[in-house]
């Protein structure tokens, strides 16, 4: 059975949460004992937001229930020669159930957050990825960025810059 892609609407925003939650235990390695109270409400504040004025387009990928979601920042930048609008977007939160995965959930997520992407006029697309996820962003055109650099937390800390 093919999934099907829909949009998550702030009426689904405790299932948004859940799965949110599952992804970043997975992605940074977060014990399940581990207290993350406030990093929920924080996601939580941040979808009903964003959500609302649509900074942010989620959508699940279903198969009788839910197998996977993804998630879309829109923001603006400074216009440019290569992006005229200014308008970027960024993929985020892409995840499949381990059981699902190597199906082409992951890439039919990608390519529903894409076309929502084109359809507001977005052309400048970013993202990041784990090693396993890389091949299926480059079958789809993804290309390594040059030129960009990134400031972690820690060298805040270590350079005493308050936050």
């Amino acid at each position: 059975m093919e999934p099907t892609i829909r949009q998550a609407g702030i009426d689904d925003l405790d299932i948004l949460i859940a799965w949110r939650m599952e992804v970043l235990r997975e992605v940074f390695g977060i014990p399940s004992e581990l207290d993350i109270r406030e990093l929920e409400q924080a996601n939580r504040s941040y979808y009903q937001t964003m959500l609302k004025n649509e900074g942010h387009i989620a959508c699940f990928a279903c198969q009788e229930e839910i197998i996977g979601c993804g998630g879309m920042c829109i923001y603006q930048e400074m216009p440019s020669p290569d992006n005229p609008t200014g308008m970027c977007a960024y993929l985020m939160n892409i995840f499949t159930l381990p059981q699902f995965r190597g199906q082409g959930v992951g890439e039919k997520i990608v390519r529903w957050l894409l076309s929502q992407a084109m359809r507001r006029g977005i052309t400048k697309i970013y993202l990041e990825t784990s090693d396993c996820g890389r091949k299926l962003y480059q079958k789809i055109g993804f290309t390594p960025m040059t030129d960009y650099l990134k400031l972690d937390k820690a060298v805040f800390e270590r350079e005493g810059i308050i936050l």
